[in-house]
């Protein structure tokens, strides 16, 4: 009996942890493509010129395509942070 009930309590922490990793790694994916740096929280800054009456905008975040998947596939992205310097490849369909 003892036996079962650890073999199932260990089965439900696999399975949350499991849910956790998902989680978190959709949650850095999200923040990425919103231009936020999961790491150090550098954000797009904006800038306003009054001379020229313009709006500048630094984006913290630079994302390029590594492998385009064709019409149906998935493309591997790579996301890089100009203020910390983190690399993530992510793919994404």
């Amino acid at each position: 009996m003892q036996t079962i009930i650890f073999l199932l309590l260990v089965f439900l922490i696999v399975i949350f942890s499991i849910l956790l990793f998902y989680k978190n790694k959709h949650s850095r994916v999200d923040k990425l493509n919103n231009g936020e740096c999961p790491d150090c929280g550098a954000t797009i800054k904006t800038f306003y010129d009054e001379n020229t009456k313009t709006t500048f905008r630094s984006e913290a975040i630079s994302a390029r395509v590594l492998k385009g998947g064709g019409c149906s596939g998935v493309k591997d992205i790579e996301y890089k942070c100009k203020e910390c310097g983190l690399k993530e490849v992510y793919s994404q369909v």
